[in-house]
């Protein structure tokens, strides 16, 4: 379990200061893209959770913390039959299913999909993406 913070402040964070916020939330739930504040010596700190895994995080003592300067974006699939295989080329990536090809775009956005009866193997080429299907067939798309 972990949780990585962006500070929405200026300032040098030493290198146990991950402990010490720790410590101040023990027990609270961090969500995903929220943003929480931390009471120290008096003072509010603000932080935007870029990451809680899993989301809702309830901290504990083996709550992981970290502090990141950039934004994490994170998006999840998830599919109603298995992922046999995933392959990246340079316009996105294609998601092999048992019987479907999902070809996506790298912000996760659906370029093409179909269904094959018999679906056999897929493979990329130069932005070109190749399907074989029905033991005879193939299908070029090229996105």
């Amino acid at each position: 379990m972990r949780a990585v913070l962006k500070p929405l402040f200026e300032a040098e964070l030493p290198a146990d200061f991950s402990e010490v916020i720790k410590g101040k939330l023990i027990g609270e739930e961090l969500r995903t893209g929220e943003e929480i504040e931390v009471e120290l010596l008096g003072k509010s700190l603000r932080f935007k959770v870029v990451l809680a895994e899993p989301s809702p995080l309830k901290v504990n003592r083996s709550t992981r913390i970290e502090f990141s300067q950039g934004e994490v974006e994170v998006v999840d699939f998830e599919f109603d039959e298995s992922v046999r295989d995933v392959i990246p080329f340079e316009k996105g990536f294609v998601v092999v299913l048992a019987s479907k090809v999902l070809i996506l775009n790298h912000n996760g956005q659906k370029i093409y999909s179909d269904e094959f009866e018999e679906l056999n193997r897929v493979r990329v080429s130069k932005g070109t993406v190749v399907i074989i299907h029905g033991g005879s067939k193939i299908r070029l798309v090229k996105p």
